[in-house]
């Protein structure tokens, strides 16, 4: 079986060509549990769609739907939904992770409403488009501002990302209402650590940034990384969060608090991107 490698977003249709079929009469599908044959070639190598067995999801370039053009936004929806769609419903096919599983886990207010359920600390959170809302939350507590959804960002031709990063009552003004913001509350940390769960295996690192850094991704060449233990009860409730979703694999990122506390701050799969 040979191993294909290919950007869904960049490489089809340009580079790939997708020919899958479904008949209710094919009774080698039924055996097989349904789904789809037929093959997928990318440059000089073919796939048996029917007998694929793995997909390693990492981080797709999105479909492109940038052009004001109708037929091409139209296009790129059909791409999404008809290659990412075949792609999702592969019979006996192990997922790292299932892509549509991935983007389900990739909106925080589902990761944030998880952790709580299955036990996991978490700060308190304000998602409004309400300056008023937002105002009161930040002059109730040292608090931070960050992205619901961490997409590519360009500065000046280069790639950029938007941090979290401190916000003050007095920095509130009407722009918060042009769309949706996650505020949170700062935890005063004494540590940042990120947990990468694979199985039913937990292993952990802590993260040292220089002094004054609040979200240490935005200094991933000043930082120096050592093992640290986990909780085992903290551990449990990972397996459990991933469990919810029904993946096998992610990382979670804490902030360690002076008194012993881990309060989850967000969830990534690393595997992630639009599917």
């Amino acid at each position: 079986m040979p191993v294909l490698r290919f950007d869904p977003g960049r490489d089809f249709p340009a580079s790939v060509s997708l020919a899958a079929r479904i008949s209710a009469g094919d009774a080698s599908r039924r055996q097989l549990g349904g789904g789809w044959g037929g093959y997928l070639t990318v440059g000089e190598r073919t796939a048996d769609l029917s007998a694929v067995r793995a997909l390693y999801h990492r981080r797709p370039s999105p479909y492109p739907t940038g052009s004001s053009e109708q037929a091409a936004r139209f296009a790129a929806q059909e791409n999404r939904r008809g290659l990412g769609g075949v792609l999702g419903a592969l019979p006996e096919c192990l997922y790292l992770s299932h892509p549509q599983v991935i983007a389900r886990a990739e909106y925080k207010p589902a990761q944030l409403a998880v952790a709580t359920h299955v036990g996991l600390t978490v700060p308190a959170t304000l998602i409004t488009n309400d300056p008023q809302a937002a105002e009161q939350f930040c002059a109730e507590r040292p608090a931070i501002y960050k992205p619901l959804h961490a997409g590519p960002y360009e500065v000046g031709g280069e790639s950029a990302g938007i941090w979290a990063a401190p916000v003050e009552a007095g920095e509130i003004d009407r722009a918060v209402s042009r769309s949706a913001h996650l505020f949170q509350a700062r935890v005063p940390k004494e540590a940042d650590v990120r947990a990468v769960v694979v199985g039913e295996q937990v292993f952990s690192a802590r993260i040292t940034a220089p002094p004054g850094v609040v979200d240490w991704r935005s200094e991933y060449q000043n930082l120096t990384y050592e093992p640290v233990a986990f909780p085992k009860e903290t551990g449990g409730a990972l397996l459990r969060f991933l469990a919810a979703f029904g993946l096998n694999f992610g990382a979670f990122d804490f902030a360690v608090s002076a008194d012993g506390t881990w309060w989850f701050l967000e969830f990534t799969d690393l595997l992630s991107g639009c599917s």
